[in-house]
């Protein structure tokens, strides 16, 4: 039995660790939870797995949440612990009772969390591509240090480990990601110009949250994943290759020394990665996920990606490639600038030239400290919401 804390139980990929968790309840029970604002999801996460201890990020919704506790009549939730703010996130990490813990975040409130849990000797599975992104160097070397293990949860991940377990690291000669391309794929430059957040959000082949579905219209997703992969596999940037797939079939490939390419295929549901995380080293039958028939999926294709009409990917590459507190004002400048695109304030192309001038103004620290890291964090936000206000 492995006992699970979830970062970010109320997300897309939270709700799905626990429906994963449902269908194993043999091989894993939820034991701490945890959500920013969406306490009514949470509350009832509470009451049909019983846990002991959760936390809410957003103050405000804490107090919300222990006032329905002092009144309702739920009883898991009466004698429930709620923990609040990032003092409760970092307690849910290092809960005594969690063997490992997803870590779910959207965005870079993950990286802290992250980094006690390992500390503390869990094991995590990573869905929070921001931790990654902006402290890869210095999550890595705890992970090494602290003798933990880092599953990714990420579908493009996962393929790439499958394709690689066994193999000699020498013997890899490029590692090939997949990308859907997401809503504006087929759309030419003038087409950008007036496009909103809605259509943005109508991602053809992945049901995933807001922020992640807008990043993959941008092919930002796809930018924090190469550097996610450079830390994850040890792997230079320039044998990081992206390829536009969208039927999303293919996950992601790995090229061999001798030629020879390994692709890891399935059908576009985030339960199997995050299946295979939480079970790894075993692999377990789940009769709830639909197989994969290529008489039906038998139009699988591939073209390159273009980084002129989005030129998100090409600027996390410079990122990823200078390093140090570059990544960490990359990604800061992105959420910001993915919010103002969600809330309307900005149009489609303003949320990549915001980052560029983020970057641009950024004064670049080499081997940061984890607080070097969340300094740049925070003074890109804040010249990302200048940049914003200005425009």
């Amino acid at each position: 039995m492995k006992n699970i804390a979830i970062l970010g139980s109320t997300g897309s990929i939270g709700i799905q660790t626990l429906d994963v968790i449902r269908q194993f309840q043999n091989r894993f029970r939820a034991v701490a939870l945890s959500t920013n604002t969406k306490i009514d999801i949470l509350e009832k996460e509470i009451e049909e797995f019983r846990v002991r201890k959760v936390a809410v990020a957003n103050e405000e919704k804490y107090e919300e949440l222990v006032e329905r506790a002092r009144k309702g009549k739920g009883k898991a939730l009466k004698e429930c612990e709620i923990l609040k703010g990032a003092k409760g996130l970092e307690e849910i990490a290092v809960c005594e009772e969690a063997d490992t813990i997803v870590t779910s975040f959207v965005g870079a409130m993950g990286i802290v969390p992250t980094l006690k849990a390992i500390e503390a000797g869990k094991n995590i599975a990573l869905a929070n591509k921001e931790t990654l992104v902006s402290a890869g160097e210095v999550v890595m070397s705890a992970v090494e240090k602290n003798g933990v293990n880092l599953m990714p949860i990420d579908s493009e991940h996962s393929a790439i480990f499958q394709c690689i377990h066994g193999e000699k690291k020498k013997n890899i000669s490029k590692i090939i990601i997949t990308a859907s391309g997401g809503a504006f794929r087929d759309y030419t430059r003038e087409q950008l110009k007036n496009v909103k957040a809605g259509e943005a959000l109508k991602h053809p082949t992945w049901n995933m949250g807001d922020k992640i579905t807008i990043d993959s219209a941008t092919l930002m997703n796809k930018g924090l994943e190469v550097i996610e992969a450079h830390w994850l596999y040890s792997v230079p940037y320039e044998r990081i290759d992206t390829i536009m797939h969208p039927q999303s079939i293919v996950h992601s490939l790995v090229e061999f020394v001798d030629g020879s390419v390994i692709a890891q295929l399935g059908l576009p549901d985030m339960r199997l990665p995050i299946q295979y995380a939480l079970s790894y080293p075993e692999r377990l039958e789940n009769n709830e996920l639909k197989r994969l028939d290529l008489k039906e999926k038998n139009n699988l294709t591939f073209r390159a990606l273009d980084t002129e009409l989005f030129p998100c990917l090409k600027y996390a590459y410079e990122a990823g490639k200078k390093g140090g507190t570059l990544p960490s004002a990359m990604n800061a400048a992105n959420e910001v600038a993915v919010n103002a695109f969600l809330k309307d304030k900005i149009g489609f192309y303003e949320v990549a030239k915001t980052i560029r001038k983020v970057m641009d103004k950024h004064r670049n620290k080499t081997k940061p400290s984890i607080s070097q890291i969340l300094d740049a964090d925070k003074e890109a936000r804040k010249e990302a919401e200048k940049i914003i206000n200005g425009l």
